[in-house]
């Protein structure tokens, strides 16, 4: 039992220690994801190492302390997305429909054909803007149908896995394609109107993740979020950025995104809100997120039900109401993040014909 207990120890320490490295492969990387998972064994562990070690020599209390040192490390940066958190966000304490925005995204998964259990939520919820994830074409003559309560658009049908189409009850200004980092990946930018006529600078992203079948490397994913970082500190506007980050809310990259850019994490003090992997409920994390400048407050945030794809929508409801949202704050970038970010965001993507 002692070496059992020690080699899952061991297994704890290196998954624990490995994401503090400076590598982008997608085999150390991924130990950023399930740090709630990690917690969770660090936790039964500590149960099992103190119920069969003897504690007659200094091994065994190496090995809790190891374990130990591991739990309060993966819930130091699990905690914050859990209601023992300060919220980061304000609940919002006032109505104001004039200024108020709801949002839907969701990463329909391309193969998926349930089109009518995506309608049905956004029937029932009434967003007033809809975004999709790995939508083509088959998605878009699905979606259309949108077009009569939300006539503005902005359509990219993609069969690479990276399409995206908005759907938008407000105008949406200057809005534009761009393809920030791989020339196959493209994000939407635009200026939505609401009711009231504020002017909100709106970034949906869906960068690719570093993975054994896509990026053997996290570079695109890190430099496209960092790109939009840095844009989005150089204004100091009405701001919010949606999608599929393909990175979770606690990742190093996401911090450090959150501290370049200066926006809120309304997730913080309310809940993890997973949303992948749909199918497998002990292996969750959240993937698709929402975060927002100063000027606005929280109304409702959550994840719907599933709609045959491998990620559950996420809905939001937010309110313009910077007087309030001026009290709020977020976390602050030094002048070695801000080094860091511009680093990072001016590498070149690591493609496969660079590892072979």
């Amino acid at each position: 039992m002692f070496e059992a207990l020690g080699a899952v120890t061991l297994f704890l320490v290196l998954a624990t220690c490995l994401p503090l490295l400076p590598i982008g492969h997608w085999s150390v990387r991924g130990f950023d994801f399930p740090r709630l998972q990690f917690a969770a064994i660090a936790t039964l562990l500590l149960i099992l190492q103190a119920y069969f070690l003897s504690f007659a020599g200094i091994a065994s209390w190496l090995m809790v302390t190891a374990t130990l040192g591991c739990l309060l490390w993966q819930l130091w940066w699990v905690l914050p997305y859990t209601p023992v958190w300060r919220k980061e966000v304000h609940s919002c304490q006032s109505q104001d429909s004039d200024n108020s925005l709801s949002i839907l995204v969701s990463n329909v998964l391309m193969t998926n054909r349930n089109s009518k259990a995506l309608l049905a939520l956004i029937h029932e919820h009434n967003p007033d803007v809809v975004i999709t994830l790995e939508s083509d074409q088959w998605w878009q003559d699905q979606l259309d149908v949108l077009l009569t309560q939300r006539p503005h658009s902005i359509k990219c049908p993609l069969d690479n896995l990276y399409g995206m189409h908005v759907y938008s009850r407000f105008a949406i200004e200057n809005s534009e394609i761009r393809y920030l980092v791989e020339d196959d990946v493209p994000s939407i930018h635009g200026d939505l109107v609401l009711r009231s006529g504020n002017k909100v600078r709106v970034h949906f992203l869906h960068p690719a993740p570093p993975s054994p079948t896509e990026n053997s490397h996290s570079t695109p994913r890190d430099a496209e979020l960092l790109v939009v970082a840095r844009r989005v500190a150089e204004q100091s506007i009405p701001t919010l950025i949606t999608g599929d980050l393909n990175d979770v809310a606690w990742s190093r990259t996401t911090r450090l995104f959150r501290k370049v850019s200066g926006l809120l994490d309304p997730r913080i003090g309310r809940g993890l809100f997973n949303t992948f992997h749909a199918d497998y409920p002990l292996v969750r994390w959240p993937l698709d997120h929402l975060f927002h400048s100063r000027h606005f407050t929280l109304n409702e945030i959550r994840p719907l039900p599933n709609i045959g794809s491998d990620h559950f929508p996420l809905y939001a409801s937010l309110t313009f109401s910077p007087q309030q949202g001026h009290q709020q704050q977020g976390i602050d970038a030094d002048a070695q993040d801000k080094q860091q970010a511009q680093e990072i965001a001016a590498q070149k993507p690591v493609t496969k014909e660079d590892v072979l």
